[in-house]
């Protein structure tokens, strides 16, 4: 059981190892790495084919063919050239290939072809070939373990694909960045490197490896195309060499792209979206596959006969779809037993229509300015309104300027007050021009004050908003007022026609008539007072003649007298009221026998049930003169029947609440 569990195991160990890593194998010769794998097809014509490379005491080359083997890869099948072992070119990406072998040297061409002088290790792989038509090209990738730290700033290995015509003698170097003159090398394919130097033609770096590489490669270039003019019927000498410069640490390789070296030349460079160069909806476009010799033309869509284009031109024009988008191919026969084949790939757009381009909002902040918030969801609606169909593979992004490079981000405010425009492009297609789209930012101009109403007990209130608009109530209602019959907090959502709004608030409060709790007064001073005492849930005002009301519920400087107080609920639920009395003492009398003022005594202490109280009449000595009764006639200015002469006279007032008031009056004869 204990030997089958690790049986198991080893193959779970295992498995992944075939098919996650590239293969190679040394035991092709030369002839058949060029006529079999490079070529690979009946059309060739080659000679003189000879290769070197590292004379190792194991017997391993430094040339081979290699298999992407079920691996992530990006070239199926090819041949290797490199500065080392290629059994050391193997993935994963756990060691260091850094081989040397004696005696291996550098190459003069590649010195003189790269400007240097100090090339070792190098493997090359040469031939004689005879083109049928008037270009050539194949594709490769190139490998290094000097894609490391800070090395890419200022070492490479080197190496060149060196074509000549037989019997001439400069070289022509076609292993070059792209449309410029610049050899493909570590030192000028490279990204930005931290603490060290820019980016290099940053486009045609492939990647950084991880320890799962399908090579023993610390990095790589993408795919890249060498090509040439040529003369069809003209022999030609190719020398594809690879060195180390300066020393042999750190290897490098070439993977030759099997079956991609063409001799009848190609139909262009790929058009795709990726490449974000594709063929656009407005444009006119045409392949040419014209070649010397060729007999028969037959072009090809993603592998299948397009019927009747049997023309060396395939011509397009618009309007284009998606459904076009792939792989054409043209099959060039000369004779009767060769042919040879071109392809490319290509994507199509098509005319995009401007669905809605105005995008409006209110400005929702406090300012009711006209330059508003545009958040994440507007940025989104705008892209979505846009258009009616955008392709998923489209890049939309939006501009505040339309020579803007970095799209608007969050958070963005329109710069021109109410009416702004913004710029809407197709980021990763280079075929539509900037779209303008105008933002409208709608205020609510009108001011709505918020509104405190009361309601009387068992009564309802109508909440009236302010009239031209369109309401939607928090109860629910959509008319412009409606009627309540609860305390508590109302609010409507006043819309104009610009569909903007705002929101009014009603406070509604119960109110009712007031309970008249006490009456405090405050006589026989000389600014009489009362001060009303009231009980409710309302808000009061006061008034002691019905008529004239005052917010205060104390009234001053009152005259001895009856009242009548009145207290009046501001919201309407009524009017209480209420009898009072200001008592006071007469400040005089005459008691000459006219019928007028003829006694003294302090009347009405009945209406406030005081009428059982005591008077004490006293001289200016203090001396008791008489009591009086506050029902009796009063005092008549005698004692025993003899006038009192005329002065003032003291009194005290016993109270029986138990309150005591002195004060004088004058005898007037």
């Amino acid at each position: 059981m204990k030997n089958l569990y690790l049986l198991f195991t080893l193959l779970l160990l295992s498995t992944p190892a075939v098919s996650q890593y590239i293969s190679v194998d040394q035991n092709y010769t030369a002839q058949q790495l060029v006529e079999d794998v490079l070529f690979s097809n009946s059309c060739a014509s080659v000679s003189n084919v000879t290769v070197s490379g590292g004379n190792f005491g194991t017997g391993e080359k430094s040339w081979g063919y290699f298999n992407r083997n079920g691996s992530a890869f990006e070239l199926e099948e090819g041949i290797i050239l490199s500065t080392g072992k290629i059994n050391n070119a193997v993935g994963p990406n756990s060691s260091l290939s850094d081989d040397d072998a004696p005696n291996w040297n550098g190459d003069s061409d590649l010195n003189q072809a790269l400007s240097i002088s100090n090339s070792i290790n190098a493997t090359i792989l040469e031939f004689d070939f005879v083109p049928l038509g008037d270009k050539i090209s194949f594709e490769y990738i190139f490998s290094s373990e000097e894609y490391h730290d800070t090395a890419p700033c200022q070492y490479s290995d080197g190496f060149a694909f060196l074509l000549r015509e037989v019997g001439t003698t400069p070289y022509e170097n076609l292993a070059l960045i792209p449309g410029t003159n610049i050899p493909v090398k570590v030192t000028t394919v490279h990204p930005e490197i931290f603490n060290g130097c820019d980016g290099e033609n940053e486009q045609y770096f492939g990647s950084y490896n991880t320890f799962n590489h399908p090579t023993n490669y610390n990095g790589q270039t993408v795919t890249l195309k060498a090509e040439a003019d040529v003369t069809p019927g003209t022999t030609y000498h190719i020398k594809l060499v690879i060195a180390d410069e300066g020393n042999y640490r750190y290897d490098s390789a070439i993977f030759l792209k099997g079956g991609s070296f063409s001799s009848v030349g190609t139909l262009g460079n790929d058009r795709t979206l990726a490449l974000n160069n594709p063929v656009c909806y407005d444009e006119t476009f045409s392949l040419d596959a014209t070649t010397a010799g060729v007999t028969t033309y037959q072009w090809y869509f993603n592998g299948s006969i397009l019927n009747g284009e049997n023309s060396p031109i395939l011509n397009f024009s618009p309007p284009y779809n998606q459904l076009m988008n792939g792989n054409y191919s043209v099959l060039l026969g000369f004779g009767s037993t060769c042919t040879e084949s071109m392809k490319i790939n290509l994507d199509f757009t098509e005319e995009l229509i401007v669905n809605e381009s105005t995008y409006t909002k209110c400005d929702d902040d406090n300012a009711q300015n006209g330059i508003s918030y545009f958040t994440n969801g507007d940025l989104l609606a705008i892209k979505n309104q846009l258009f009616n169909s955008l392709p998923s593979n489209y890049t939309l992004q939006l501009f505040d300027n339309i020579n803007d490079t970095t799209p608007i981000t969050i958070p963005y405010y329109n710069n021109t007050p109410y009416t702004h425009t913004i710029y809407g492009k197709i980021t990763n297609v280079n075929c539509y021009a900037p779209i303008p789209i105008t933002l409208i930012v709608n205020i609510f101009e009108d001011e709505i004050p918020d509104e405190t109403l009361s309601i009387c007990s068992g009564s309802s209130v109508i909440l009236q908003a302010e009239t031209g608009y369109n309401y939607i109530w928090s109860s629910g209602e959509t008319t412009s007022s409606i009627e309540v019959s609860n305390a508590g907090t109302y609010s409507v959502e006043i819309i104009n026609t610009n569909e903007c709004s705002t929101i009014k608030n009603f406070t509604v409060l119960t109110s009712e008539i007031a309970t008249i709790v006490d009456i405090i007064v405050n006589d026989f001073s000389s600014n009489n007072t009362a001060e009303i005492i009231v009980s409710g849930n309302g808000d009061y005002e006061y008034s002691l003649d019905g008529i004239n009301y005052q917010d205060n519920p104390i009234f001053y400087n009152l005259e001895t007298g009856e009242y009548t107080v009145f207290v009046n609920d501001k919201n309407g639920c009524g009017i209480a009221s209420a009898n009072f009395s200001i008592l006071d003492y007469p400040n005089f009398f005459t008691p000459n026998g006219d019928g007028f003022n003829d006694t003294w005594n302090i009347k009405n202490l009945e209406k406030r049930g005081l009428q059982e109280s005591k008077i004490f009449i006293f001289d200016r000595y203090g001396k008791l003169l008489k009591q009086i009764s506050p029902e009796g006639q009063g005092w008549n200015g005698t004692i025993n029947g003899h006038q009192v002469p005329s002065e003032d006279y003291w009194f005290v007032l016993e109270l029986t609440n138990g309150k005591t008031i002195k004060g004088h009056f004058a005898l007037k004869r």
